[in-house]
């Protein structure tokens, strides 16, 4: 199994980059086109450094801005020791410090209580600011289903990011878009061991290409699933984390986070 990482490209001393999982792998956005600059404002790139005593490795992942001071992303993406991350909101090319960016600080996360590494189950994490996002019309929230909302087969829907123009070409900097279908259960049944239905979405035909960890599937103007993980040695279908399943816990985090009840993030364990 494969998650989708982005290698983070902002530093000329970063090493090779690894994904949380140890896996060295090209990922992210595979083709799809340049998007209009800023016509996706809830769009967050996560610059990520994961510190240990001998070593520090960058990477990136996706994500996205549900409340101005909460952003929604992979577990697989943060589920290490040593983990510091920045979050980008209102970019359009990473590689620059636009006027239209904000850069806030990650104070505090949480995991999912039953994620799993193995099979990316329940593969969902919740991010807190350390200061509110200003909402502009570079930087705004994306709606979330309802829950248990269902999105149905043959949807298309969108996934935008940062990441390569092909399998073997460059990173791009500028934020880019592929189409997804919503495919049947049956496709990823037969693929993934660990598949479940009530939990995860399938997503993606031989015509579609690589969306980035983290990031939003957005369906409807919803974001009904976030990027996972899939088969290395394949594009498609991907298995996404079916966001209305999740609805009620994602609301328990953001009362917490305004109560300031969070338990303490894997970084300061």
């Amino acid at each position: 199994l494969s998650p989708f990482l982005l290698e983070y490209r902002g530093g000329a001393k970063n090493k090779k980059k690894k994904s949380p999982d140890g896996t060295s792998q090209h990922a992210g956005i595979i083709g799809g086109n340049e998007v209009e600059a800023h016509s996706r404002p809830y769009m967050a790139y996560l610059k990520i450094k994961v510190s240990n005593k001998t070593d520090t490795t960058a990477y990136s992942c996706g994500g996205f801005l549900i409340r101005s001071d909460a952003v929604l992303s992979a577990a697989h993406c943060v589920a290490k020791k040593g983990v510091n991350i920045t979050v980008i909101l209102g970019a359009h090319n990473i590689n620059f410090q636009e006027r239209s960016q904000q850069r806030v600080r990650v104070v505090r996360w949480v995991i999912h209580h039953k994620y799993s590494p193995a099979g990316y189950k329940n593969d969902i994490v919740l991010l807190k600011l350390k200061k509110k996002a200003k909402i502009n019309k570079n930087v705004q929230l994306i709606s979330l289903p309802r829950h248990n909302e269902r999105v149905t087969e043959g949807t298309e829907c969108e996934v935008a990011g940062w990441g390569w123009t092909s399998r073997t070409g460059h990173p791009s900097d500028v934020m880019r878009e592929v189409e997804q279908e919503v495919q049947s259960e049956e496709p990823c049944q037969l693929l993934f061991d660990n598949y479940q239905r009530q939990s995860m979405i399938c997503v993606g035909d031989e015509y579609s290409k690589k969306g980035d960890s983290g990031g939003p599937l957005v369906c409807n103007q919803k974001a009904h699933g976030i990027v996972s993980h899939g088969l290395e040695s394949r594009l498609f279908p991907k298995v996404f984390t079916r966001v209305s399943y999740f609805e009620p816990w994602i609301r328990q985090q953001l009362r917490r986070f305004a109560l300031q009840e969070l338990p303490a993030s894997p970084s300061s364990q």
